[in-house]
């Protein structure tokens, strides 16, 4: 008689129904992003056309995936996820970075979120755009982008602090402290010149600036015409005018 062998065997099954609803919130996730880019992007002629041929969209799917494996410590996995968006659209997102639903990154190239980069709901990148950090520092060092921020296309945002909420990063420009609400940047190093709509005060005039080597001709004609009006008064009490100085006595 063959001895029988007994084997115990512990598989845990996965919650079908937590698994469910996390299906369910990636599709309506999807779905958000492509009616986000449907309604920024007159391009755009319908859903499939955004799910097949929109980089920017492929790279913020592909970031959810790896971000989703980044907070579960699989960060290999992750970064080689990253990587291969970085290699089919143009776009590298760090796994690491929060980025909120609704994010519209219209053409793509070359944009960067670094890893404690955060973003709002419903913002705008364009190409070339940076959210960056400025040195080796630890610990947060990219910006937070509130809700519905557009950053124009070579805009660079490099450091830890807040764009607020509605607020508008001209194309080229380079941010390098925080930005209100509502307002609008431009400029290398960027300046806020618009806020609600209103334009801002500048505590420079950069049109009507003062020229210093005209101000400076002017006080050496002063001082010449001082000294001038000293040595006619001299000469003057002295008797001894000098040909110069004639036509003053």
């Amino acid at each position: 008689m063959k001895d029988k062998i007994e084997i115990d065997i512990n598989v845990t099954l996965p919650d079908l129904g937590k698994v469910k609803k996390k299906v369910k919130k990636v599709v309506r996730d999807m779905q958000y992003d492509v009616a986000a880019i449907r309604d920024r992007d007159p391009a755009a002629t319908s859903d499939l056309e955004v799910m097949l041929l929109y980089s920017g969209f492929h790279a913020v799917a592909m970031h959810r995936a790896a971000h989703a494996l980044y907070k579960k410590g699989h960060k290999l996995s992750a970064r080689a996820i990253s990587q291969g968006a970085k290699l089919l659209t143009g776009i590298e997102i760090h796994p690491g970075a929060k980025i909120g639903k609704g994010l519209v990154i219209d053409h793509g190239s070359g944009v960067v979120i670094g890893e404690t980069a955060e973003i709002g709901d419903n913002c705008t990148l364009y190409q070339g755009v940076t959210l960056g950090g400025t040195g080796k520092d630890t610990g947060k060092r990219h910006p937070t982008l509130g809700d519905n921020v557009m950053v124009g296309s070579g805009a660079k945002v490099l450091g830890p602090f807040k764009v607020g909420s509605g607020a508008k990063i001209a194309s080229n420009a380079v941010v390098l402290e925080e930005v209100p609400d509502n307002a609008t940047a431009v400029g290398v190093p960027a300046r806020v010149v618009r806020i609600n709509g209103e334009r801002v005060a500048d505590q420079l005039d950069h049109v009507h600036l003062p020229d210093p080597v005209a101000q400076e001709i002017c006080r050496v004609e002063r001082r010449i015409y001082a000294l001038e009006k000293k040595l006619a008064e001299k000469e003057k009490e002295t008797g001894n005018v000098s040909p110069e100085n004639e036509s003053e006595v």
